[in-house]
């Protein structure tokens, strides 16, 4: 179990609802121990010919477990409320830590395994609070009323009731020891299966055109037979739980079957007596045949919670200072958009990226920034937006320190599109207005037009099927290459950040498109700072300042005419990409 907090701190919150729940169950368990009682009154009274008491006593008896019923209900309606109360809570908690953590985390986990821990684990932590917590405290409250008023009917038929319980204690600290390795093991293939089909729904086009279906059917079958395994294990050690449990517990009836019938031979007990104190022990039957079954649902509710509690736990990349400041607003916009990079030097563990970059960009200024793959440039992108952990002191907006201001403001002011942009399997304009209330409103709806319209898209767009409502499909399927760079560019857009930052928008695009999106740079440009990170020179020679990396390092610096007669690496790049350029031509 995770050091971080414990399960139990969740119903902190609602131990109002939870003490009515249990008040309801105290109830419960005091009516249902008045019943033998009421019964032995009544055999009592029926073997001393006294009718009309035995006739009180039965009529008592029927109303007493009505009330029983009724109280029950309500006991189950209000504690299991409180469990699902918390899985909600935990998936809520969950999500937003998910929003917070970084790279760190992502890199190590698959889509599937935290999407398993989202819905299988929370189901077994809810399991774990409701049923099994519930079960629990009836057992102890069942054991301890019963108990005591066995010890009133005959402390001696006590002793002989509960003679094979050691046996019974030992059996059950093995049994439950077992359960919680087998089932932490279960949750963990129950995860790797998820992932597996995650991976197969989102590639399943790839898989397809490369025929790899059998292939992939068979990696799925082998996390299939992994998961039947390990549950079969659970299911298994559950299964014989159950009756060793249960015959060790049948051992206290015989006993008391048969040291209750000498007793009543020697006139030490009463047949009401013995009547009573074999209710009183049939009572206990119950929590200790399931005792087996409770104990499988805390265990397993605590390897989930354990597994859950280690997203929960999980260090963020990024955190906020404790007192941020806000962004400037200029003109209904955050901030003016004057950047400035001061000896900025990144790394992965012992991986440098980056190594004392350094520039400074006025506000509506324009630099592009160019390099061969792995030079630096994505990273360079997500730091300045602070999508990575931005050291301290080396990025400033408007002079002021990246890492030092409100972390959504920031992401406003700096809006990014990302190199491989992702869109959500729904409607054009939802994906547009991702970050809006109401994409849908009349306002939102103004508002993702204007920003297609900015990125050059808009006629495309309502040329679909369905105009702006068409359904892009998984990771946007529907729409090319182009639309979905252009469709992420509107949504950068949407929000008028001061500094737009463009990670190679123009990667896998024909010529046509190219232009299209220049021409979208060119307007998205206007009364903005941008910084274009690209591989073509053309798009970097429509830029005030041209950046050159090579591993991690500045290398060259300067304007599309400087760098070229400098005859440097972008001078080369130049060349070479006009002279394909003019051989496509030809």
């Amino acid at each position: 179990m995770s050091s971080g907090r414990g399960v139990l701190s969740y119903l902190g919150s609602h131990l109002k609802v939870l003490g009515v729940g249990t008040g309801f169950l105290l109830v419960t368990n005091g009516l249902e121990r008045s019943i033998p009682w009421l019964l032995k009154n009544g055999v009592d009274a029926f073997s001393a010919s006294d009718l009309g008491a035995a006739r009180r006593a039965a009529w008592m008896v029927f109303a007493l477990a009505a009330a029983v019923l009724l109280v029950r209900t309500l006991s189950r309606v209000l504690i299991f409320n409180v469990a699902r109360d918390v899985e909600f809570e935990l998936r809520e908690e969950l999500l937003a830590k998910l929003h917070r953590l970084g790279s760190t985390f992502f890199g190590k986990s698959s889509a599937g395994d935290i999407m398993s821990r989202a819905t299988n684990d929370l189901g077994q932590v809810r399991l774990l609070l409701g049923f099994g917590s519930m079960n629990l405290v009836n057992a102890v409250i069942a054991y301890v009323s019963a108990l005591a008023l066995m010890l009133t009917i005959s402390p001696a038929l006590t002793l002989w009731a509960l003679a094979p319980y050691p046996l019974f204690l030992l059996a059950m600290r093995m049994f439950v020891r077992k359960l919680y390795v087998v089932s932490q093991e279960q949750q963990k293939v129950l995860g790797k299966l998820a992932e597996r089909a995650q991976e197969y729904l989102s590639g399943v086009r790839v898989v397809r055109a490369y025929t790899a279906d059998a292939f992939e059917a068979a990696r799925f079958d082998a996390a299939n037979q992994d998961a039947l395994k390990r549950t079969m294990s659970v299911v298994s050690l559950r299964a014989l739980m159950t009756p060793v449990l249960v015959g060790i517990s049948s051992l206290g009836t015989v006993l008391v079957l048969y040291r209750g019938g000498l007793m009543i031979d020697r006139g030490e007990l009463s047949k009401g007596s013995l009547l009573a104190f074999y209710a009183y022990f049939a009572q206990l039957i119950w929590p200790t045949m399931a005792a087996g079954y409770i104990f499988s649902v805390v265990q397993r509710g605590r390897a989930a919670y354990a597994r859950v509690r280690e997203v929960l736990d999980a260090p963020p990349d990024i955190v906020e200072v404790a007192s941020p400041r806000a962004v400037e607003r200029v003109d209904g916009r955050l901030g003016r958009g004057a950047l400035r990079v001061s000896h900025l030097t990144f790394a992965y563990g012992d991986r440098k990226v980056l190594d004392d970059v350094s520039f400074e960009l006025p506000e509506d200024g324009t630099l592009a920034i160019l390099g061969r793959t792995g030079s630096g440039k994505t990273t360079l992108a997500g730091l300045l937006a602070r999508l990575l952990p931005t050291p301290e002191g080396r990025v400033f907006l408007d002079g002021q320190d990246i890492t030092t201001l409100k972390l959504h403001e920031l992401r406003r002011a700096v809006g990014y599109a990302q190199q491989e942009p992702f869109l959500f399997s729904t409607t054009v304009a939802r994906n547009i207005g991702f970050s809006l209330d109401d994409a849908d409103g009349p306002e939102g709806a103004e508002r993702v037009r204007a920003a297609a319209r900015e990125a050059s898209i808009l006629d495309e767009l309502e040329a679909l099927p369905d105009g702006l409502d068409t359904i892009v499909g998984e990771r946007g399927v529907q729409l090319s290459g182009g639309q979905k760079q252009r469709v992420a560019l509107a949504r950068a857009l949407l929000n008028s950040p001061s500094v737009l930052v463009l990670d190679d928008p123009l990667s896998a695009v024909d010529a046509k498109t190219e232009r299209a999106i220049l021409d979208a740079l060119d307007r998205a440009a206007a009364g903005r700072t941008l910084i274009l990170i690209t591989s073509r020179t053309a798009a970097a020679a429509r830029c005030d300042q041209i950046l050159v990396l090579d591993a991690g390092k500045v290398i060259e610096r300067g304007t599309h005419a400087e760098l070229v007669r400098n005859k440097g690496f972008y001078a080369e790049q130049h060349k070479r990409q006009s002279l394909e350029q003019e051989l496509s031509q030809l």
